[in-house]
């Protein structure tokens, strides 16, 4: 049985599926409307096993006991827990003979928590990875099977770091697989020495402060690309701040020190050290675009200041 909702679920899903192995059934989120028309739409890891014609179960809790009747219909031996959402209560962890594994995308016990990848980036690790573990009633506390680690690169940013993961997290799954159901996987307690907790990102988090060094800045804004976005406010508008690069520049923080509207062009914004010199934007009520189209259509100009947007 497989447990979870987002893309990297549906891509481990995905390669579990293709390994040939027996997954008797998705567990995963209810449709929701998306989109300006509010279309009805199913999760990734619903689309990817309904084209794969495995079963999909889409329960709004599992605390009231009533998804003991779906276990007792599948009778898994082995539950895989993919970014799924929801605390599974204890009759589900002791359900399976094999237990039930979790993937969880940091290098436990770091980023234990809901938003571990984004975290990393943002606290400017220059290492993160995957971990395969047994889950226990503790949040990512479960005794580690296998880890694998990979380098967070100068310019990687949440996308890259989540394309990764997906793709280690779903071999090493498979990878160890047999021994899991076998029961002869390895079995680390995990330390508590040097737990961190990864929290969700909240509005706050997006917040760009400049007085904060041009270094700091960059990490959040790459640990926020391509969701849900760092974002600072210009000539009282919200702006998003899609890439961006740390560079040499002085100034008052938030002041726009440069400009280039060449090609897909640039503008430079000093910070509390350095400065940053902005790629890629998206203006209030309007797309992604190159930040030269902000500096021809003079949305922006050379001593315009940026400051936290407010949250009211």
């Amino acid at each position: 049985m497989f447990m979870g909702t987002p893309d990297i679920a549906a891509g481990v899903l995905s390669r579990l599926i293709d390994s040939g192995a027996d997954v008797v059934c998705a567990v995963t989120g209810e449709d929701k409307p998306r989109g300006r028309g509010n279309v009805m739409t199913p999760t990734p890891v619903k689309r990817v096993a309904s084209s794969a014609g495995v079963p999909v179960l889409t329960p709004k809790t599992l605390r009231d006991g009533a998804f003991r009747e779906s276990l007792d219909t599948y009778r898994p031996d082995l539950i895989v827990v993919v970014a799924y959402g929801k605390i599974l209560p204890d009759y589900v962890l002791d359900y399976p003979s094999a237990g039930c594994v979790n993937v969880h995308v940091s290098l436990l016990p770091k980023y234990r928590g809901a938003a571990p990848m984004q975290r990393a980036i943002m606290d400017g690790e220059q290492e993160t990875g995957v971990t395969l573990m047994y889950m226990d009633r503790g949040l990512d506390t479960g005794d580690i099977i296998a880890q694998e680690s990979f380098p967070i690169g100068d310019r990687d940013d949440f996308e890259a770091i989540h394309d990764r993961s997906m793709t280690c997290g779903a071999e090493l799954l498979v990878r160890l697989l047999p021994d899991i159901l076998a029961g002869t996987a390895p079995r680390v307690k995990q330390p508590d020495t040097g737990a961190t907790y990864a929290k969700k990102i909240e509005k706050c988090d997006t917040r760009l402060d400049f007085r904060k060094s041009a270094r700091e800045l960059d990490c959040i804004i790459r640990g926020l690309c391509p969701i849900p976005y760092a974002a600072a406010e210009l000539r009282g508008r919200l702006i998003k701040i899609c890439t961006a690069i740390p560079t040499d520049g002085h100034g008052t923080p938030g002041e726009v020190i440069a400009v280039d509207g060449k090609g897909d062009g640039s503008f430079t914004v000093a910070c509390g050290e350095g400065a940053l010199r902005v790629t890629s934007v998206i203006p209030e009520g309007k797309g992604r675009m190159p930040a030269g189209d902000l500096v021809r259509g003079r949305k922006i100009d050379k001593g315009d200041k940026l400051t936290c947007f407010s949250e009211a």
